[in-house]
């Protein structure tokens, strides 16, 4: 039973892990051999052919090897005969290639000109004398080599197998399936990741591991990349200058076949630190022009021939404003002036040279005010720092050359607080604000803040994955992601359970980031929600030790850095703080009780340094320092400098008498709990303690026209699934007549009167910059009410409270004739509004974080 089970997810995983698997493990009629019992098949690349191809051709010989034991060898001179070969090359630089196009054996007109496309294909009797050949055709060097790899991740060669110790999947036999292979061109044309606030774990492991951020570290991150299908990269900043440290490191990009910039405040490819090494005078552009023009023209003479995107435009120094106010002639002066370096340096048009514009922070207010830059610079959006697209395009606004890109945030440094330590990414969310963006039109450039790179490697792997094919990855299969990820690093014994856990974590972890944790997140008294977020946590646990007992031993660093860690130390540190908010309770009415919980509240304090130990030792010491940062003790939005353990208070003796106990307990307020209604419809809701419950993806019928859908995303909300429209691009509904789009849901009130309804909403900013996100609500008949949910966007306490708590609550009051059944409508306005939850709220409402528990019929 247990090996058929294997089996299903082993063709779940290849069905859905790539939309053309072309790898099996026994011979068959018309199929290549990589591997077969007596041999590795040679490689062949052109001498000519680029230097990244050849790269690319090694990586591979030395996969084969790692996956069968048998080593391929390359060359480059065309055996005279020979049963199979393995052709590698891109179709400009191959002559074989080019040879077989002129024998017309291959077909690559729909290849050429295209961006990073390639083609895996079996070809019989491609010359005299030779039987078969596997032929890997790139449009370009970065298409060949994400032929390459996408051989070797098929092959079972996890892109994260150095960077997350995932060991390879060992074969005997590998053969490729007859046919044509073809991927590409990518969704998004330059993906890829900001190394940024690094420190203290990246930069103290690369100290210890390296000597330094130098071409040896970097390496190993261009590779990566590759193995992901990205091609961008942000270098690591804090105390970091990616082309002054180490002279190889812009050398190496370029042949890797990276595209390299620098962050969204540092222009013209100098790094901060630059400015701090070589700099002179203030870094303001008034004052002091002469020089930075020259700092600049330096940059630019650095670039060369290697492929770039400039920054352009101008923040303050140490990423912050530029001046108060809006600058935007100045800044326009700027951005015009570093235009005409470019072409005095390059010799040839600016328009010529990739560039962008971040409208981080305050620059999108010069952009709203109007500022312009020229047609061909990408204007490169923003989101919130959170997670939370700040402003996008609309389809009817008219085409830039230069297109537009989306800065994106898995990590941050900042108010209301920085979230460093671990993944706190759901990435049905990421997916959501994603899609919304490729859906109005942003598709140039795609760029994530990922901090330390290590731990997150499984968002990466989704953005990236998107980022290069956005059709693959919608609401109806997000959740099998989880599953395929898990068996690509995990095999698929344990794929399923693996991937219940990562996402159970995400969502949990995304309720609140663990900074922003303390003893008063959770309700101890109300709903039971402390200890019952403490149990999900704890069986979370149960179930990653139950698979680590029995993984292999081969996998355990790798289950152990990606799943096991993170989560317990999560369920520490929640369990931590209900703990301590116990240990309080129980000390303020004088309960010797609360001695207990000050002990244990130590031990998971101890705990949480144990564990971080223990990943710091993991695969003999390798990731030391990793699990530097700081994350108990703040005080506000910047980290502690040490850790801190939250207060807790002893009992000296027992102070606690029965009538003490007595007159607590009867003094708390009491309410009728009413037995459910009878003869209920499923999926109905029914008042309980004096409210009203209801997750919005269990909603009784959705109303839905030939052009607008309801649909659910699943595990995007807090507690559950969200509900939205789609298309998102669909604009506002003109009336809330009985045809349009809608929800309803039943629910039963033994109450009548004045009621409270309250609509929980991921947090959606207002990304179009016109009245804002709305939604319509009423109860039975009534008139819907129309309600803006973005009217306190620019409010900076408001939107602290919206990310904190991840989630924004809107109130509406309505009334009721009678008790029985009654029907709340939810009216949509405006796309891309995620609705997690509603609470018909009749005075009996307590206080939590998550608000109460769903009160909802089932059969």
């Amino acid at each position: 039973m247990k090996t058929s089970f294997c089996l299903l997810i082993s063709y779940f995983v290849l069905q859905y892990s790539h939309a053309q698997n072309f790898i099996t493990e026994k011979p068959g009629a018309g199929e290549f051999p990589v591997v077969n019992s007596s041999q590795a098949t040679s490689i062949y690349v052109d001498e000519n052919d680029d230097w990244l191809v050849h790269k690319a051709a090694s990586l591979l010989q030395r996969d084969i090897e790692m996956i069968t034991g048998k080593k391929p060898s390359i060359v480059s001179k065309f055996p005279s005969a020979i049963e199979n070969i393995i052709i590698i090359g891109t179709i400009k630089g191959s002559s074989l290639i080019q040879k077989l196009v002129n024998e017309k054996k291959i077909k690559v007109d729909d290849l050429r000109n295209k961006w990073e496309t390639f083609r895996i294909q079996v070809i019989e009797n491609p010359f005299a004398r030779i039987q078969n050949a596997l032929v890997i055709s790139g449009s370009d060097k970065r298409g060949a080599a994400f032929g390459i790899f996408e051989l070797s991740a098929q092959m079972g060669v996890s892109p994260w197998y150095w960077w997350a110790d995932v060991p390879v999947k060992t074969k005997k036999e590998i053969y490729i399936k007859k046919g044509m292979y073809t991927y590409g061109p990518p969704s998004v044309k330059y993906r890829g990741i900001f190394i940024n606030d690094e420190a203290p774990a990246f930069s103290g492991w690369r100290s210890e591991k390296f000597g330094g951020v130098n071409h040896n570290v970097y390496e190993k991150v261009f590779e990566l990349l590759l193995r992901l299908k990205a091609n961008y990269l942000w270098p690591a900043m804090w105390g970091n200058a990616f082309n002054d440290d180490d002279t190889l490191n812009p050398i190496l990009a370029d042949k890797y076949g990276i595209v390299m910039g620098t962050s969204h405040h540092e222009p013209m490819l100098r790094a901060q630190q630059e400015w701090k090494r070589y700099g002179k005078g203030p870094w303001n552009y008034d004052s002091n022009e002469v020089v930075l023009k020259d700092f600049w023209r330096k940059g630019i003479r650095n670039m060369g021939n290697h492929e770039s995107i400039v920054t352009v435009g101008m923040r303050g120094d140490g990423d912050k404003p530029m001046t108060e106010g809006t600058a935007t002639t100045l800044l326009e002066r700027i951005v015009q002036d570093q235009r005409k370096i470019i072409q005095e340096v390059t010799g040839k048009p600016a328009s010529a040279v990739p560039q962008l514009w971040a409208l981080y922070k305050e620059v999108q207010d010069y952009y709203d005010k109007g500022m312009r830059v020229p047609d061909d610079v990408t204007l490169l959006l923003c989101d919130d720092n959170w997670g939370n697209v700040r402003k996008l395009p609309r389809l009817t606004d008219k085409p830039r050359t230069g297109g537009y890109g989306m800065y994106y945030h898995f990590d941050y440094v900042g108010g209301p607080r920085n979230y460093k330590w671990l993944n706190t990414n759901n990435i049905a969310r990421v997916w959501e604000q994603m899609h919304l963006t490729y859906e109005n039109g942003v598709d140039k450039i795609w760029i994530v803040n990922v901090g330390d790179l290590k731990p997150m490697e499984f968002p990466i792997s989704f953005f990236l994955d998107y980022a290069w094919d956005v059709k693959r990855w919608n609401e109806n299969n997000l959740n099998e992601y989880f599953t395929i990820w898990a068996a690509k690093q995990f095999g698929a014994t344990h794929a399923k359970e693996i991937g219940s856990i990562l996402q159970k974590y995400s969502q949990y972890n995304a309720r609140r980031k663990p900074e922003l944790l303390d003893e008063k997140t959770y309700s101890l008294e109300d709903y039971n929600e402390a200890d019952r977020v403490v149990k999900d946590w704890n069986q979370l646990v149960t179930e990653a030790e139950k698979i680590n007992q029995n993984i292999p031993a081969a996998y355990k660093d790798a289950f152990f850095e990606l799943v096991l860690h993170p989560v317990k130390a999560c369920a520490y540190l929640n369990e931590l703080y209900v703990t301590v908010a116990k240990n309080n309770l129980y000390a303020s009415e004088g309960d010797p009780e609360a001695n207990e919980y000050a002990n244990k509240a130590k031990t998971l304090y101890i705990n949480d340094s144990l564990i971080s130990l223990e990943y710091n030792r993991v695969a003999n010491g390798k990731w030391d320092h990793m699990m530097d940062q700081t994350h108990i003790g703040y005080t506000y939005w910047q980290q502690p400098s040490q850790q801190k353990m939250p207060k807790v208070k002893y009992v000296t003796g027992s102070t606690v008498s029965d009538s003490y106990i007595k007159g607590q307990a009867s003094s708390q307020p009491k309410r009728i709990k009413f037995p459910r209604p009878k003869n209920l419809r499923s999926n109905s809701f029914y008042e309980l303690d004096g409210c009203v419950s209801i997750e919005a993806a269990h909603f009784t019928e959705a109303i839905n026209t030939s052009a607008i859908h309801w649909k659910i995303i699943p595990d995007i909300g807090r507690d559950g699934d969200g509900v939205t429209t789609f298309p998102v691009t669909q604009e506002m509904m003109p009336s809330t007549n009985s045809l349009s789009p809608h929800l309803e849901y039943e629910f039963y009130a033994y109450d009548s009167g004045g009621l409270k309804l309250e609509a929980y909403f991921s947090p959606t900013l207002n990304f179009h910059s016109d009245e804002g996100l709305k939604y319509g609500i009423s109860v039975d008949d009534e008139k819907p009410r129309i309600i803006a949910i973005n009217n306190d966007d620019n409010n900076q306490r408001t939107w602290e409270g919206w990310v904190a708590n991840n989630i924004i609550i809107k109130t509406t009051n309505h009334s009721i004739a009678k008790p029985g059944k009654h029907i709340v409508r939810f009216w949509m306005m405006s796309p891309a509004v995620v609705l997690q939850k509603l609470v018909v709220d009749f005075g009996g409402e307590k206080k939590s974080y998550l608000g109460p528990p769903e009160t909802i019929y089932k059969n």
